[in-house]
Parts: structure tokens; C-alpha cells; sequence
């Protein structure tokens, strides 16, 4: 960086006349304004201008604004139409203090003629044919995300909205990993997808050519397990299609953090939390084990999150008083194991306490922080048809479902277990993939799954450190080749330091 001495006082000026550029206008004689031409690389201070320079300006912006189409990966779930609904407002709020001049806004959950419009790509068509000959950009979204809106203009502008442009903040894998089916497996950190929460971009270029593929090749992937990674693949073509360019502006930082004066976006980093906790007599755990992993995984649940769950049951193909375990007749397999879980709700609904409004079911390898889900679960209607967790999906391109894979943990409200037990929807098998028969059942009863991206399927080095520096985890799953113990205390516990025999352990997870 420059030390000499007209740069400080330069940017000294640059600053204060930013500040008056953010007074009132009556307040506001003057100010300066960055404008960067189409498909310039840096930023060019203007002349201070005139307040009818600054009319033209600010028109200007708001034109610009009108040629982005916001898409809000949104949910019907009352919880998250809400928070969806609300940064709506307040992007268009922004657009009415730039004058006439509206952006289009769109949530997800809205657009419904799509089962599988959360993966983005089905729309991609119907994107092109509203919006390709008069817009320029389609930028995506979560609830979450905070937008500064005229910085977002300011930033797009860099870019030349003629050509083929995939914008975002860029995630990597630092070690290949199932998740991504071993993708780039001598060189992970090669390929790059983006942290939808900080916000991306497509130009209407790419837009129109991928509208145009999907025509002549429909999708081919059955599953969606990571989208941002699966879109990025996409785009991609093998090397056809453009890479993802990273966007500095594009942030995950909190909107009051000290880093984020250069940010268009930021993202709001906390665990959700609308009232007390749920009490700990509300939420019931099933744990799904089977006898040969008695005498290894249980003893981690006990050592780790048994403590958290007030009322909590272990089911088994054996009966085992020490733990203790509960037979439920059910012989293990080696595949799923829709069986024992429609079990499990049956159960629930006819031998707990009607009063308990929701149900955990977990598999003996997940680490859960019961913790931090009694916190979400204060912003959740326990009298809708509430299922949350991890969402995958099958099939979306072309029909399909969504599912909320079992590993990461299953959460159900009473009124969801009512329901679809009594649609006398249940397995087509007893070794059926029981995350996937509910997807289904769900899915017809015209019930939508939630998504939080708290839940996770897989270990925490299996996700990009970036990605997950912006979240308070609820659960991760897997013991392979870690400490799951370590892995609880440094990434789960209440504290993230425990007691041990009297002595603070204190992990980093940056170690893990």
C-alpha cells in the first residue's frame, strides 16, 4: 500500500466526502460519488458534484437497479416467509429512496409451479423468458443476507453486463470429499462455488445460454446434495463455461463488523433465536443404534450431548438394560431403515406425552447440540406440520422431491407426525431409505420440507472453512477418522470450553 503523503490525505477527503454524501439532502451542498464505466477493472473519483449532478446520479443508479432482478431463496415455512418478506421490503425501500425506478424481487418459495425451484437451475428458463431481453443481471440471495444496494449497483457495474459473468464470493475444498462425490481429487482447491450467503450473480448472458442447454439437455443428476457446489459444476461445463469470479464486495462478515465499509453485501451470523428456549421437556430424542455399535458409538452420545436431552430413548434391535436400549422388533439392515424410524413416530404419537411438541431422530453417529436446537426451535410453530433439518433433493429437474437426509438429524413437529401418520403413507420396504420415504410422504401430503444449513450430513473437514466460519453449528455426523468427542466440545458444546475432571479442555478449530 502507498505511504506517500497525498495518499492519506486523499483518501482522508474521499471519506468525509462519503459521509456527506450520506446526510439528508437539505443538509447536503455537495458530494462525490464513485462511477466506474461498464467492464472497468478499478474505481474513478469524480469531482465533487452539484446538487442537480447528484439528481442525475442517483437516477442513474436507480436505472441500473431496475436492470436487476433479486431472487430470494426463500421458504413457505411461516418462519422463513417472514424473514424473507422482510428483506424484500427493505431492498425495495432502498430502491424508493433512488427514486421511480423498482427492481423486481422474487422469493423462491413463491414461484411454485417448480418442486424443485430451490435448486435454481429449473428456473433458469423461465428467468430467460421474462427477464433476458430487458434486465441485466438475476442476483441470488438467502433471507439472511443484507444488501447495501447502491454498493451492489457500484459493483456490478465493474462488469460488463454484455457478456457471460458468474459472480459470488468463492468457497473451495482444501480435501476432496463425498460430499462432492471426490470432485477434483489430486487438486480440490482448484475448483470454486459460491457462499450463497453472501449473494451471487449471473449476467443475463449466461442466464439466456443456460436457459437455452437446459432446453436441449435436461438435467441429469438425480440427486442435489450441495447446490452452490452442484450449480458451479454446472455452469462450468467441464471447461466451457465460465469459472466463478471472485467478488470481494460479496461478504459473509456480520453487518456490524469493522471489516465490512467495502461490503455490498453482508450476512446476518447468529444462531436464530425468538423468545425463551423451548423447555427441555418439549423436545424428545430417539437415538437409532443397532447392537454392534453399543460398545462404540453410544458411549460418545453419553459422553458428549446425552446430558442436554431432558427425555431421551436409545432403539435397538437388541435390548441392552446398561445403556439402556429399547427393542422395537424391528431386525437391523444393512440399507435404510424406514422400518425402525416409522416406528419410532409411532411411538412417539401413542407412548409420550401429548404435551411434547417435538420430536429428534438421530442416528448413533450424529453430534448434536440439543443446546442450540431448543433456541431454534423458539422461532417454529410447533402447531404447523413443521419437518427441519438438512435438506437434499431427488429427481427436482424433473418432478421429484425434497428430503431432509437423516445423518445431520430429523426434526418433527406433533402436528407433521400426525399428519402423515394418519395418511397411511409408510414404507415400501423395511430396509427402504427412511429420509427419503418421508421426503415422499411429505411431498404429497403437500407438506414442505425446512431447510436450516445448521444440520450437517457429514464431519466439519468436510465442509470449506470459510463456509462454515459463518455459523453456529447444530449438528454434524460421521465418526470416520476424527475424535468425535474433540469435534463436540469444539464445535457444539454450549461453551466452547468444558469441564474435564476438573481441568478447561479447549479445543481450536482450526486443529480439526
Amino acid at each position: 500500500m502507498s505511504r506517500e503523503p497525498g495518499c492519506s490525505r486523499w483518501l482522508l477527503f474521499a471519506a468525509c466526502a462519503h459521509l456527506v454524501f450520506l446526510l439528508p439532502p437539505l443538509r447536503a451542498r455537495a458530494f462525490a460519488v464513485s462511477v466506474v464505466s461498464e467492464g472497468a477493472e478499478d474505481e474513478t473519483e469524480l469531482p465533487v458534484l452539484q446538487n442537480s449532478e447528484k439528481s442525475r446520479t442517483i437516477s442513474k443508479i436507480g436505472r441500473e437497479l431496475k436492470g436487476i432482478v433479486f431472487v430470494i431463496q426463500s421458504q413457505s415455512n411461516s418462519f422463513h416467509s417472514k424473514r424473507a418478506e422482510d428483506l424484500k421490503r427493505d431492498i425495495l425501500k432502498q430502491a424508493v429512496d433512488l427514486g421511480k425506478e423498482l427492481p423486481t424481487v422474487l422469493l423462491i418459495h413463491q414461484i411454485d409451479k417448480h418442486e424443485g425451484a430451490w435448486t435454481i437451475l429449473p428456473l433458469m428458463t423461465d428467468f430467460s423468458v421474462t427477464y433476458g431481453r430487458n434486465s441485466s443481471w438475476i442476483f441470488f440471495c438467502e433471507e439472511d443476507t443484507r444488501i447495501q444496494v447502491i454498493k451492489l449497483v457500484e459493483t456490478l457495474r465493474r462488469f460488463d453486463k454484455s457478456k457471460e459473468w458468474f459472480l459470488g464470493k468463492a468457497l473451495y475444498d482444501e480435501e476432496s470429499t463425498i460430499i462432492h462425490h471426490y470432485a477434483f481429487a489430486e487438486n480440490p482447491t482448484v475448483f470454486k462455488f459460491p457462499d450463497f450467503a453472501a449473494g451471487w450473480a449471473l449476467s443475463i448472458p449466461l442466464v439466456n445460454k443456460l436457459a437455452k442447454k437446459l432446453k436441449s439437455e435436461p438435467l441429469k443428476s438425480d440427486f442435489t446434495i450441495d447446490l452452490k457446489h452442484e450449480i458451479a459444476l454446472y455452469i462450468w461445463q467441464k471447461g466451457e463455461g465460465p469459472h466463478l469470479t471472485p467478488v470481494p464486495e460479496f461478504c459473509t462478515d456480520d453487518v456490524n463488523s469493522y471489516k465490512v465499509d467495502h461490503c455490498a453485501t453482508t450476512f446476518s451470523n447468529f444462531l436464530p433465536l425468538c423468545g425463551e428456549p423451548v423447555n427441555k421437556e418439549d423436545v424428545f430424542v430417539a437415538v437409532k443404534t443397532c447392537r454392534k455399535f453399543h460398545g462404540d458409538r453410544i458411549p460418545v452420545v453419553k459422553q458428549t450431548w446425552e446430558r442436554e436431552a431432558a427425555l431421551i430413548e436409545y432403539y435397538s434391535d437388541y435390548a441392552d438394560i446398561s445403556i439402556p436400549t429399547i427393542d422395537l422388533g424391528i431386525p437391523n439392515t444393512d440399507r435404510g431403515h424406514c422400518g425402525k424410524t416409522f416406528a419410532i413416530l409411532e411411538r412417539f404419537l401413542n407412548r409420550t406425552s401429548p404435551r411434547t411438541p417435538w420430536l429428534v431422530v438421530v442416528d448413533d453417529d450424529t453430534l448434536i447440540s440439543i443446546f442450540r436446537l431448543r433456541k431454534l426451535l423458539s422461532c417454529y410453530d410447533p402447531n404447523e406440520p413443521v419437518f427441519l433439518g438438512e435438506r437434499y433433493g431427488y429427481g427436482l429437474g424433473t418432478g421429484g422431491y425434497s428430503y431432509i437426509t437423516g445423518g445431520g438429524g430429523m426434526v418433527f413437529s406433533r402436528t407433521a407426525v400426525q399428519k402423515l401418520l394418519a395418511s397411511k403413507c409408510r414404507c415400501y420396504s423395511m430396509d427402504a431409505p427412511d429420509d427419503m420415504v418421508l421426503g415422499m410422504c411429505f411431498s404429497g401430503l403437500g407438506i414442505p420440507i425446512t431447510h436450516s444449513p445448521l444440520f450437517h450430513q457429514a464431519r466439519p473437514m468436510d465442509y470449506p472453512k470459510d463456509y462454515l466460519s459463518h455459523q453456529i453449528p447444530v449438528s454434524f455426523h460421521k465418526h470416520w477418522n476424527i475424535d468425535p468427542v474433540k469435534v463436540y466440545f469444539t464445535w457444539l458444546a454450549p461453551n466452547t470450553e468444558e469441564s474435564s475432571n476438573g481441568k478447561k479442555v479447549g479445543y481450536n478449530r482450526e486443529d480439526l
